[in-house]
């Protein structure tokens, strides 16, 4: 039996008019929508677009296709006086419901800022809750936490920029940051309340529960609906195939970091081995730290987290900025005397973070200089894990580790930021190197102290003059540093410090400016986030390679959408024709290069061998870049061109790649890892587009091993420079190997999430579902670590070996 598509995905009021209820969702074709309320009709508006299930993707065939729709349904002027509305689809004689509410619920709903909370995390563990969604009116919405007894909380609220929030509301223009993420640390009580509120008072309030109960029971609700919701549109062999699945992944639950932490940690014997460790090669290490006003429990806390270091060459230089007077120079005076190690300098006028930092490196005397702050903590080994790393390699001049959030109290660690290697395009997005980061006296002799004008951001700045300066930049893939996490830091509370995200960009842009790269930077989604806009002297000549057999609606929908949306106009197209059987197909070509001169077809006339058509395509293009892209992938961004050639026409550059997804607006491609499903995989699949990943990754450009050929742009004279692709790679791993070579031959491969594409996978191929085709693939992937069995070897430079290979979310590796 097949069944029909039936779904509702969201339900909202009209802002600009309170009486319209507007519905999206998905219902079978020729179907249409009727609404009653206690059985009388309702006026029913309905849109319409073509949709298709996500499951269709696996050629699931107990589902047909549907029709996604928005019905704006007109309520009753005494809405107060009726009790219930239904809405079904409709067609002929059947009549299947799609929708229903209670008129009280629709009430609480009525006048008031709408909202959606796609995530709802509580760490019971680690004590902290996170929240994300949006939330939009008429009016600016302001975000807030209360606690049970109605008082505010203080709380970490991030604003983000939400087009496709902004865009599904057509009928009035709703601010673009309505998106929002709230973090909480220390949480206590059963529930919280998460208050939306308009300047003029009207507000929708969102209950939080915080204790297992409350959690429990309402994530039995939530699943109770949405299992009906599922019933209803796939029947029961569905939901019962779901469940299964669902229990399954009860064994791949995310690991608990406040759990794994201490697995993780060395322990007492293995410090106590460390202690005794003899180096040959032995530099003393200078802590500087800025002090003002440091409270005393957080300045013992970090006194006493470098005392406890189990390497001993080292010293803690402090600068206490605090000015005539200070709170804190008596305590500091106290530790002075106790250790010869600790040193600290004085002020009579306060001072700024940059000079006062300066002044502590001022008074260091060691061969390497290690950044903290005044009220974060080391681990007992992070001194002892950079001196070894130093002895196994002699050239490193800059280390930096993984870090961690730690509660005020010291007592609690959460939110782990496990980095990769050095990671250029992703530290002009973002500061992901913070801490721990250690410089070698000699290049910061080189290149400079920090600098006040950038103050705030001062530590981003230097981390770029060092890294352009440095000839070996490595990273200690370990917690070593523990950031404090409170109302008044930036890592609980970016908006108390919005001047150092202003600082954060001018560092970006002064990079830019010193290595001749002509850019424009701009504040990214998220603060402390950056974008990366290049300016071209001139428009390059692109060929776009379209493989192509049969399938014309796939390659005129492609073709469709870059000619329509795309602002960039000095390109070509090479349509590799092969082995197509449909005469309508060759009479499409025809019809092509007679109305678009841009259009040449080609024909390959061999076995089907995507390396070898890529690179049969290639040799008749005329552009300085190939944009290699598949036949059934759709534009979406207008400048897509223009962002993947701004990454590819930096020198340094060779092959850049794109954000990509499902038809149902979930991520297929985001850059690629080495490792994931046992060779190689896709970042972030079937994450919603809204999501940002792990450390907001999803968004963020950056370098990764190898992005997909399905949407990748080459400089003409490198993909000749390394042979193109390898014709031994017929079908799958091609672009990996292309990726891997283009890499050896020394260039970068950038991911840019802001070239954005729909990509309805390989149709014209088809799946891995036979035993030839089985046998096929796996000799791919003999073939690809033949070609590479050193890198293979290793953990990919750009993820990191604590987080799994098993799932493709960057979540932690099981214990």
């Amino acid at each position: 039996m097949r069944h029909q598509l039936l779904e509702v995905e969201r339900e909202r009021f009209d802002l600009s008019d309170p009486r319209k209820y507007l519905i999206r969702g998905v219902i079978p074709e020729k179907y249409t929508i009727e609404a009653y309320m206690d059985g009388t009709p309702l006026k029913v508006e309905t849109t319409r677009q073509i949709a298709k299930s996500a499951v269709e993707r696996y050629k699931d065939g107990e589902l047909l296709g549907g029709q996604r729709v928005e019905a704006a349904i007109t309520l009753p002027a005494d809405l107060k006086n009726r009790k219930k509305l239904l809405a079904f689809a409709v067609w002929e004689d059947k009549k299947l419901p799609w929708f229903q509410i209670k008129v009280g619920e629709l009430l609480k709903k009525q006048g008031k800022p709408q909202y959606y909370i796609e995530e709802e995390k509580v760490d019971r563990g680690a004590a902290t809750l996170s929240i994300r969604g949006w939330a939009a009116d008429t009016s600016h919405v302001a975000i807030k936490l209360f606690d049970e007894e109605k008082k505010p909380i203080p709380c970490r609220v991030q604003r983000m920029e939400r087009v496709d929030v902004a865009d599904m509301f057509q009928e009035y223009p709703v601010e673009q940051d309505c998106g929002f993420a709230v973090e909480l640390t220390d949480i206590s009580g059963k529930f919280l309340y998460l208050v939306m509120r308009t300047a003029d008072g009207r507000k929708s309030v969102y209950k939080v529960g915080l204790g297992a109960r409350e959690i429990l029971a309402g994530k039995a609700e939530k699943y109770r609906k949405k299992g009906m919701d599922y019933l209803r549109a796939h029947g029961a062999k569905a939901l019962l195939v779901k469940g299964m699945r669902k229990l399954t992944e009860l064994t791949r639950r995310p690991v608990d970091y406040s759990k794994w932490l201490p697995q993780h940690l060395p322990s007492q014997s293995e410090l106590e081995k460390q202690r005794k460790t003899k180096f040959s090669y032995e530099p003393k290490i200078s802590l500087v730290v800025p002090l003002y006003k440091t409270r005393e429990e957080y300045l013992d806390q970090l006194i006493q987290s470098v005392k406890a270091q189990t390497y001993g060459n080292w010293e803690l230089c402090l600068s206490d900025g605090s000015g005539k007077d200070s709170p804190i120079k008596a305590v500091l005076e106290k530790y002075a005397a106790k250790d010869e190690r600790i040193k600290v300098v004085y002020h009579e006028e306060p001072l700024k973070i940059a000079e006062n930092t300066n002044a502590a490196i001022g008074i260091a005397t060691g061969e390497f200089i290690a950044f903290g702050d005044h009220d974060d903590v080391l681990t007992a080994h992070a001194f002892y894990e950079c001196v070894k790393a130093l002895n196994e390699d002699p050239s490193i001049e800059v280390l930096y580790s993984d870090e961690d959030k730690m509660s005020i109290h010291g007592n609690k660690f959460f939110l782990p930021h496990f980095k990769p290697d050095f990671n250029l395009d992703l530290l002009c997005t973002v500061n992901y190197i913070c801490h721990l980061f250690v410089a070698k006296r000699e290049l910061l002799d080189r290149v400079g102290l920090l600098r006040p004008e950038f103050d705030g951001a001062q530590d981003y700045d230097l981390i770029f003059r060092c890294v352009e300066a440095a000839e070996h930049i490595y990273h200690i893939p370990k917690i070593l540093y523990h950031w404090r996490s409170h109302e008044d830091s930036t890592a609980e509370n970016p908006e108390s410090k919005l001047y150092a995200f202003e600082a954060g960009k001018r560092a970006v842009q002064a990079h830019f400016d010193r290595i001749g790269i002509k850019a424009e930077v701009y504040k990214g989604e998220y603060l402390g986030l950056y974008r990366t806009r290049y300016l071209r002297d001139y428009d390059p000549l692109i060929s776009i390679l379209i493989p192509n057999k049969d399938h014309i609606e796939d390659l005129e929908r492609c073709i469709s959408s870059i000619e329509e949306k795309s602002s960039y106009k000095n390109y070509e197209y090479i349509i590799i024709e092969n082995n197509s059987t449909e005469d309508k197909t060759f009479a499409y070509y025809k019809k092509l290069e007679e109305k678009n001169p841009k259009v040449k077809v080609v024909y390959w006339e061999g076995p089907f061998n995507y390396s070898e058509i890529n690179n049969f395509g290639a040799s008749y293009a005329k552009g300085e870049y190939l944009l290699l892209l598949n036949n059934d992938t759709e534009v979406i961004n207008s400048d897509w061109m223009e962002e993947l050639l701004g990454y590819c026409m930096r020198p340094d550059v060779g092959i850049v790649g794109a954000r990509l997804y499902f038809e149902d607006d979930t991520i297929q491609h985001a850059g690629v890892v080495l490792g994931f499903g046992g060779i190689a995989g896709h970042c972030f699949v079937q994450q919603p587009r809204s999501t940002t990943g792990y450390c907001h990754r999803i968004i963020c450009a950056q370098n990764y091993s190898a992005v997909t050929a399905a949407c990748m742009m080459v400089k003409k004279k490198v993909f000749d420079q390394v042979g193109g692709l390898s014709p031994d790679l017929a079908v799958a791993f091609n672009d990996i190997d292309f990726c891997l070579k283009v890499r050896d031959a020394g260039y970068l491969v950038v991911y840019n999430p802001y070239v954005e594409l729909y990509h309805y996978e390989s149709k014209s191929r088809g799946l891995e579902d036979t035993p030839e085709k089985m046998a096929r693939f796996n000799k791919e992937i003999a073939t690809l670590e033949g070609h590479w069995p050193d890198i293979f070897k290793k953990p990919d430079p750009y993820y990191n070996p604590n987080l799994t290979l098993k799932s493709q979310d960057f979540s932690l590796k099981r214990l």
